[in-house]
């Protein structure tokens, strides 16, 4: 062909052609089961190269070869407006929120004197572990308590029942008390927020 005008490509025949093809014709001869197999072997010979011939525009294919490779001889376009990058100078991470407060009340601490002694959970109570006693919430809970007066909170676990002391809300153990600044007075006012 003309290779300023035209391109020959090649392009595979629908398997379905070749089938339709195959099938052999009922009450066929001895002769003409001889052609017929003359005709599979054919056929099959062809699918194994099943390509045919077809004619191509020149232009269509120039297009598809330029199409087919990234340009880098010219600048990428600019991106549209909303689309711009973020600028780090001036974002704002997310703040996570601090959880709810969930109620407040009077909290106390016990320490050496129930340290070692089984808690209504089962487990052994440590005082230098921030677990804490509650009249109601299930075991295993997680209570952010936070002490309004110096700002200062400790999440602790729930593995015990109590205080049993009145106007009581939370007994903590020794260890959160320290870091709630508890231990002097024995008692203070908290903050009680439920952890996730």
């Amino acid at each position: 062909m003309d290779g300023n005008t035209n391109t020959l490509r090649r392009v595979a025949l629908p398997a379905f052609a070749l089938g339709i093809l195959a099938l052999p014709l009922a009450g066929a001869g001895a002769q003409d089961a001889a052609g017929q197999r003359a005709m599979v072997a054919e056929i099959a010979q062809a699918d194994t190269q099943s390509l045919t011939d077809e004619i191509v525009p020149a232009s269509a294919a120039a297009t598809d070869f330029d199409a087919s490779f990234a340009r880098f001889d010219i600048d990428p376009p600019a991106p549209s407006v909303g689309t711009a990058a973020v600028d780090l100078d001036s974002f704002d991470p997310p703040v996570e929120a601090e959880p709810e407060v969930w109620r407040s009340g009077v909290a106390s601490y016990y320490g050496a004197k129930f340290n070692g002694r089984r808690t209504a959970s089962g487990e052994r109570f440590d005082m230098n572990a921030y677990t804490a006693a509650h009249k109601t919430l299930p075991f295993g809970t997680k209570v952010r308590v936070t002490n309004p007066r110096t700002g200062k909170s400790v999440i602790v676990r729930i593995n015990d029942r109590g205080p049993y002391a009145r106007g009581r809300e939370i007994d903590v153990s020794r260890a959160a008390a320290v870091e709630l600044g508890l231990v002097q007075r024995g008692h203070g006012n908290v903050e009680l927020a439920l952890v996730d």
